[in-house]
């Protein structure tokens, strides 16, 4: 008998600005909550979605290291609808959304260098060429 695989449960990236981040990511509909444990800096958590991880934010530091390499991945019903918020919110456009096989794709950094992709997967009403 085989374990089923793990499931992702947490996603940690660390921030200069943290409400400047949480500026970004509220544009995307996430929802935080500032949070500390012990005597650790207070960061950002945003609650468990439907895929059941949490999301959270910290403050970069020297420390620490930076997390700017790490990619993050959404999916979502309209990838258009969201970057001119996104831009607002302190975001640049990587990529301008194209349609490819796995749907409406485009990719934005957020204030801190991280490399955002969003998708609306061809089965979400997403145009996709052919």
């Amino acid at each position: 008998m085989s374990a089923p695989p793990p499931l992702l449960n947490l996603i940690v990236v660390r921030s200069a600005d943290l409400d400047r981040a949480e500026r970004f990511y509220r544009a995307l509909g996430l929802h935080f909550e500032r949070h500390r444990h012990g005597t650790g800096p207070e960061h950002l958590a945003a609650q468990p979605h439907a895929g059941g991880y949490v999301f959270e934010i910290y403050p970069a530091s020297a420390k620490a290291g930076s997390t700017t390499g790490v990619r993050i991945g959404f999916s979502m019903d309209a990838v258009d609808v969201y970057l001119d918020q996104l831009v607002e919110a302190g975001g640049t456009i990587v990529q301008a959304p194209v349609d490819s096989e796995w749907g409406r794709r485009a990719v934005v950094a957020d204030p801190d260098g991280h490399r955002v992709e969003l998708v609306t997967p061809p089965d979400c009403g997403g145009e996709v060429s052919g």
